[in-house]
């Protein structure tokens, strides 16, 4: 059980064999020197102090080699996105055949999209939940229209029911046995944005494919927030970007997932550049399209080495603790942090992320009454950096890698204050 005290968090952070973590993390500094309480790892995550070096190596290299860099530098540029691809499919539970870093998500949605989005006549529907992220949204009503369909009648939403915040499984699977025959493909949060909700993706891509629909995944908040395995979960497609729990820097670089079904199937139609064109052949200019098996098929074009650079920084730090350990204690702190808000009596805020750890990740998202965005202004006046939400959700991410049971302790100390 757990306690209501200074002392017991400073024991708690004591006990905790991933503490040292925080001191590998840059730590945002008020202007009196002291640490804020950073609670959006969830939106942006802080820089790992290793990052400068990762990305000053290759910028050594290339003052050193110029193009030369490609095969010469330390880390050689050619096979660059190799390097993350063991390592980030670790951290997604995935084979490294069906992993690759690449574009950005939305991007590679819509990439995705161009080889599993085949609508007919008949069989045309797209499933997203009903508060989806914008960007997903936006990018199959695109999907919609671009194929020629009304996007009032080709877009499902999964609704939670009235009075209710969250999702039911078995309202999708109402949906989908109910409109099966007309559904082409669902595109879900794996973890959503708003209530951070995590789904049971092997339960979606079940009854997706029963009704012979196709089933990708959004797991922008997922990836190195919780563990989803998605080999096993049997999805069809996935997609994720870094700079939130992977910390790899703001804008950077996403990740890409296709399942070992379809890694051979060279008649998927896709947009094709010289980067997912067979490997041992691509140097030779005047060769026919030959595409590579796997998730790195789907590339286009040579990455960007500097992104890249900073992305294996935290991957490297990743495979170094485990995603095993990095739930164990994001289950714990987040469990405390839900026990600290639940101590504040009062009725103005409410926790509406699921209380079941498995659930959920590190996020929880505090609802205030009547909308009023003053007391996450509050929070921030207090160095406390949250995000808001419209209409009324404050998220909150005590994330695993830096944040302190003492922080969670210190940031309820001053919310119990504000209400």
């Amino acid at each position: 059980m757990y306690k209501n005290t200074l002392d017991y968090a400073i024991q708690l952070d004591k006990e905790d064999k991933l503490s040292y973590l925080r001191e590998e993390f840059h730590i945002p500094k008020d202007k009196n020197g002291n640490d804020w309480l950073y609670f959006t790892g969830n939106s942006l995550g802080l820089q790992p102090k290793r990052t400068q070096q990762y990305i000053q190596q290759e910028l050594d290299d290339w003052a050193k080699y110029g193009v030369e860099g490609h095969f010469e530098g330390k880390t050689p540029w050619l096979p660059y996105h190799e390097f993350l691809t063991d390592k980030m499919a670790k951290v997604v539970g995935a084979k490294p055949l069906e992993v690759v870093v690449m574009n950005t998500l939305t991007t590679n949605l819509h990439l995705l999209m161009v080889s599993f989005y085949q609508p007919t006549q008949k069989k045309f529907k797209i499933v997203i939940e009903s508060d989806a992220f914008p960007s997903d949204r936006y990018a199959v009503g695109s999907q919609l229209k671009f194929h020629g369909f009304n996007l009032e009648e080709g877009l499902i939403e999964w609704k939670p029911r009235e009075g209710e915040e969250l999702l039911r499984i078995e309202d999708l699977e109402k949906i989908v046995e109910e409109q099966g025959d007309e559904i082409a493909l669902l595109l879900i949060g794996g973890v959503n944005y708003y209530t951070g909700q995590y789904l049971d993706l092997k339960r979606i891509a079940e009854i997706g494919h029963a009704k012979n629909c196709m089933v990708g995944i959004d797991l922008a908040h997922g990836a190195g927030n919780i563990s989803p395995e998605l080999h096993d979960s049997g999805v069809d497609f996935a997609a994720w970007c870094t700079y939130k729990y992977l910390n790899s820097g703001p804008g950077s670089l996403a990740g890409l997932f296709v399942h070992e079904k379809h890694a051979d199937n060279k008649k998927l139609p896709r947009f094709a550049g010289w980067w997912n064109h067979n490997k041992e052949t691509r140097f030779n200019m005047r060769q026919p399209f030959d595409v590579m098996a796997g998730a790195e098929g789907w590339q286009l074009s040579n990455p960007p080495i500097l992104s890249m650079a900073a992305i294996r920084a935290s991957l490297d730090m990743f495979d170094e603790v485990g995603m095993i350990d990095l739930r164990e204690k994001s289950e714990k702190l987040t469990g405390y942090f839900e026990y600290l808000i639940q101590q504040i009596n009062t009725d103005r805020i409410r926790i509406i992320t699921p209380s079941n750890p498995k659930e959920r990740g590190c996020q929880l998202s505090i609802q205030v009454k009547n909308a009023d965005k003053s007391l996450h202004q509050k929070l921030t006046e207090n160095n406390i950096i949250t995000d808001w939400r419209e209409p009324d959700v404050i998220r909150c991410a005590p994330v695993p890698m830096y944040n302190s049971f003492q922080d969670v302790f210190k940031m309820v100390e001053i919310l119990k204050s504000l209400v």
